[in-house]
């Protein structure tokens, strides 16, 4: 639903659809009120909405940040975000934030008239879409609007501090899940559920998934709530993720297809500005990853240069021609948590707190799961029935195997750059928080490193945040100072 509100994040003051293809002809949408719009109108937009956020603005951000891409040294789209500049008027903060909370309002529009139609269905929809959301903005900007966000009594919200905001996010997903799913009134959600057309099995292990992300993300500040969560979850027998949470209905038709394909290939009409990250590159290299081929373009050997980061300037004299480019296609997904993503996560879980051979067994499970989720190009065009096998890699020497021997550092450090590796090519803000949390990559000379942007202008500080949009701190009375983008959020103090 698109909105017109005065804080970004406050009050709704007119709803007008953004999904009017699906509503009878004969009904101005503009007439519809927030209790007349349809769960099966609504909810596409809600799904498409953070997906489209994540799937352009976060993943241009969090690759070039977590050194998957570089900008090329003949286009400058993002040079000052691969100089780790970020204007508080931009896209990547005011225009990302507008839109999150605008697929929020349809979120909390649908969960508060679930709860009152006793839908429990659409209520653990909404409810873990909230949070999902949720926790990519705190993770961002750090204290955000939570408890009185997209209330429609409430034009200037409170910025809920960010502990604040992981305490109620648990305790909102312990809400939907306590819920008997078998007596939820009303419709059932189908073919406009883009996750999972409405299996609702699949939710809750979505829900599950997500609160296991978010104990995870509290190891650094939180050691012993986070191993509480963690281990109790463990216990408890749930389901996790066994499949990928994504929106899949991309097609190569303009404002149809992947947001990053569309945001930076087909609407700048160039495919020069995001190029190959030495990073991500040489490690993938020196291990012989078939991966390498899918995620860059070197024309088969013909191109040998690959950019570090924040090199533009020094490789201005570069052959264009001679940069390795990254691969990219209309069709490839969303993803908000994939399989690999979640064992990942629970072989984490498993070293922490659980039983190593458990960790092991998630971890090869993990590795093979982001091989096959890879995706396949024959000769440029991408082919969605071809699937890599990584089961070589994490064998008995092979070059990702499980370190049994080895220290917990070790171990952590295997499953952190593997994590890193999965989320290519748009879930890089994922492993760009994961990196401030546990320090994996290291930031260093050595392959695989992260490195200081060459053109850096924050005197050797990589970024931390997204300072706050300039139109929230002038329309929200209750807005807090804007924070220069290297001052840690609460989660990595």
């Amino acid at each position: 639903m698109k909105k017109i509100i005065l804080s970004l994040a406050g009050a709704v003051l007119l709803f007008i659809t953004a999904c009017d293809d699906q509503l009878d002809i004969n009904t101005d949408p503009d007439s519809i009120s927030v209790d007349d719009v349809a769960f099966s109108i609504e909810l596409p937009a809600a799904i498409s909405g953070v997906a489209g956020v994540q799937g352009s603005y976060y993943a241009i951000l969090g690759g070039l940040w977590s050194q998957m891409y570089a900008q090329g040294n003949t286009a400058s789209q993002y040079r000052s975000l691969d100089r780790y500049e970020l204007i508080t008027t931009g896209a990547f903060s005011q225009t990302s934030w507008t839109n999150m909370y605008d697929a929020l309002g349809d979120m909390r529009n649908i969960k508060r008239k679930a709860e009152l139609e006793e839908n429990w269905k659409y209520y653990l929809i909404a409810t873990t879409l909230e949070v999902y959301t949720s926790q990519i903005l705190t993770n961002w900007f750090g204290d955000v609007p939570y408890s009185e966000a997209n209330n429609i009594e409430i034009f200037s919200p409170k910025f809920d501090t960010q502990e604040e905001i992981y305490n109620q996010m648990i305790v909102d997903l312990d809400s939907a899940l306590s819920k008997d799913l078998d007596t939820s009134v009303g419709d059932n959600p189908g073919q406009t559920d883009f996750v999972f057309q409405g299996d609702m099995e699949k939710w809750t292990a979505f829900a599950n998934t997500l609160k296991l992300k978010i104990y995870l993300s509290q190891t650094k500040v939180r050691a012993s709530v986070a191993q509480a969560g963690v281990a109790s979850l463990l216990t408890s027998g749930v389901d996790f993720l066994g499949v990928d949470a994504a929106m899949t209905q991309f097609i190569d038709e303009a404002s149809k297809s992947n947001p990053l394909y569309e945001t930076n290939i087909r609407q700048l009409n160039t495919s020069t500005n995001l190029r190959a990250s030495n990073t991500m590159y040489s490690y993938l290299k020196a291990n012989s990853d078939t991966r390498l081929d899918a995620y860059y373009n070197d024309d088969d050997g013909a191109r040998t240069h690959v950019m570090k980061q924040g090199a533009y300037l020094e490789d201005k004299d570069v052959d264009a021609s001679t940069i390795v480019g990254i691969k990219s296609s209309p069709y490839t997904s969303v993803f908000f948590i994939s399989k690999a993503e979640s064992l990942y996560l629970q072989a984490e879980a498993e070293l922490r707190y659980g039983s190593d051979s458990n960790a092991k067994t998630n971890y090869e499970d993990a590795v093979r799961a982001s091989f096959i989720m890879t995706p396949i190009f024959d000769n440029d065009t991408f082919d969605v029935t071809k699937e890599l096998d990584g089961s070589s890699f994490v064998s008995a020497g092979g070059a990702y195997e499980y370190p049994v021997a080895g220290s917990f550092d070790d171990k952590l450090e295997k499953i952190i750059i593997q994590r890193w590796i999965a989320s290519y090519p748009g879930n890089g803000f994922e492993s760009f928080f994961t990196q401030l949390r546990t320090g994996y990559p290291e930031v260093g000379s050595g392959v695989g490193n992260f490195t200081y942007a060459i053109e850096g202008i924050t005197g050797g500080l990589f970024p931390q945040r997204i300072p706050y949009p300039y139109d929230e701190t002038v329309n929200n009375k209750n807005s807090i100072a804007v924070k220069k983008l290297t001052v840690p959020t609460w989660l990595n103090k």
